[in-house]
């Protein structure tokens, strides 16, 4: 049942639009046709975009208005579950807008450029390479499954691939190979599909065909990408750098002792374990037909990054990743890494990561869709960050004044609002696991020695930084 009530006082995003009427009904069917392509969503009429509920005249006949322009608008057929609400009095009227194999599109503007998916809270126009992704999901093809038509079976670095699967006692010969679909048939011949080409080709046609398919490393000195310490191109195929990766972490972040009843223990700024799930996944989910895009590793002072090109895939959500809800966006990467033992069972990455985060006593990593990419954030282990807690000035953003001493927690909160993200309290104390008491506190103090400042209404205002003077 849905709650109206929850609803109308979330924010927008990739499966929430609020519009505040109809009298623009070309941008509602394009957030219809957009959530419809991408993960489904909810479309609420008479919601301003500050939060007021205007509401709608008459309920009954915004809702046949939409209905005919949906059906002289939209194709392929679609037929969303229309409801008419009432809060504070007011008349609103939702749409609920299943995601459906399409892809869908605007008949003004054809079916080729009438084809947009959500990215965020916004509809983008669906690029070649987006309308291809859309047209594989259709026939249930993944893109590491397609041949690559110009390679032969000859291409595979065949003592690499002997030499892996020895590595975990298991034998691999030809039958093998096409079983794990490295090889598959095209135009009356064997050769490589994509998959093999990323994982187990020879350089030449890795470079040749996949130059993007491979990872980047970079230390950087303080909060943001403006001066290198170190950085590293990972060579050989992805499966190098599950090795190579944990390597350039270690020499990059440090150790911190903990001495607990006469024994020693060495923490690492980062759960190693967590850490691996996030890089494995990031190798097995990149969207690698996507051009000019590779997966990055990323050090700042105050935190470390994973990103790789690729939106979830179609029809899931981040509470469906959550939820351990498994799509698998290329199938040939993801057996052989399954055959490797990288993976485990299906949608248990996620469980893993949190919990070995919350028994080594490290905060939970954030995940984040950022339009065609999709990002992890770690943070350090607070004993860690003890150690720079009298050092806090260099980390923190160059606008907060450089004499005042901040804790770990406000320096979180102060990083999400240079990144302008927004955060309150709870977000403070559902991260660190403390009483939103302390966190109200912490963010009390910041107000106090002006480093922050809120604007707006309670419900729908943020924070900022003020200016150092």
């Amino acid at each position: 049942m849905i709650n109206i009530e929850k609803i109308i006082e979330s924010r927008e995003g990739k499966t929430l639009e609020f519009k505040r009427d109809i009298s623009s009904l070309k941008s509602i069917m394009k957030t219809m046709v957009a959530f419809a392509n991408t993960a489904g969503g909810i479309l609420i009429i008479g919601r301003e975009d500050d939060g007021t509920i205007r509401g709608v005249s008459d309920a009954l006949q915004v809702e046949e208005r939409l209905s005919n322009a949906i059906a002289d608008s939209i194709a392929p057929a679609m037929m969303p579950e229309i409801e008419i609400f009432s809060i504070k009095g007011r008349q609103l009227v939702l749409l609920k807008i299943a995601h459906w194999r399409g892809p869908f599109y605007l008949k003004s503007e054809g079916s080729e450029q009438g084809v947009y998916i959500r990215l965020g809270s916004t509809n983008r126009k669906a690029g070649p390479e987006i309308l291809a992704e859309l047209n594989r999901f259709i026939l249930g093809v993944s893109f590491d499954q397609m041949p690559c038509g110009e390679t032969d079976e000859n291409n595979l670095e065949l003592k690499q691939v002997q030499s892996v699967f020895q590595s975990v006692n298991k034998p691999i010969d030809k039958e093998k190979l096409e079983t794990l679909g490295l090889i598959v048939s095209y135009a009356g011949k064997k050769v490589l599909s994509n998959g093999g080409v990323i994982l187990f080709a020879r350089e030449k046609y890795r470079n040749q065909y996949f130059p993007d398919a491979r990872v980047s490393c970079a230390r950087f000195r303080g909060t943001d990408k403006s001066d290198f310490i170190d950085r590293l191109d990972i060579e050989g195929s992805i499966l190098d750098a599950i090795d190579s990766v944990p390597k350039f972490i270690m020499r990059n972040t440090r150790l911190y002792s903990k001495i607990e009843t006469f024994r020693r223990e060495d923490i690492p700024a980062y759960s190693e374990l967590a850490v691996r799930e996030v890089l494995v996944n990031a190798l097995s989910h990149t969207d690698y037909s996507l051009t000019g895009m590779r997966i990055l590793v990323s050090i700042y002072s105050d935190r470390m990054e994973i990103q790789n090109p690729g939106m979830l895939p179609f029809g899931m959500t981040m509470e469906d990743f959550k939820a351990g809800v498994s799509k698998v966006r290329n199938r040939v990467i993801a057996r052989v890494f399954r055959e490797l033992g990288l993976m485990e069972e299906w949608g248990s990455g996620y469980k893993r990561i949190i919990n070995s985060c919350r028994s080594g006593g490290y905060p939970e990593p954030e995940w984040i869709e950022l339009g065609s990419v999709m990002r992890v954030v770690f943070y350090p282990h607070p004993e860690a960050a003890e150690e720079r807690i009298d050092n806090v000035p260099v980390n923190v953003p160059v606008n907060v004044p450089v004499n005042v001493p901040v804790n770990q927690r406000q320096q979180w909160f102060i990083n999400r609002i240079q990144r302008n993200v927004m955060v309150s309290a709870r977000d403070i104390a559902g991260h660190w696991k403390v009483s939103e008491k302390t966190a109200k506190r912490d963010i009390t103090d910041l107000k106090q020695k002006k480093v922050i400042a809120f604007s707006g209404a309670a419900k729908n205002g943020s924070y900022y930084l003020l200016s150092a003077e």
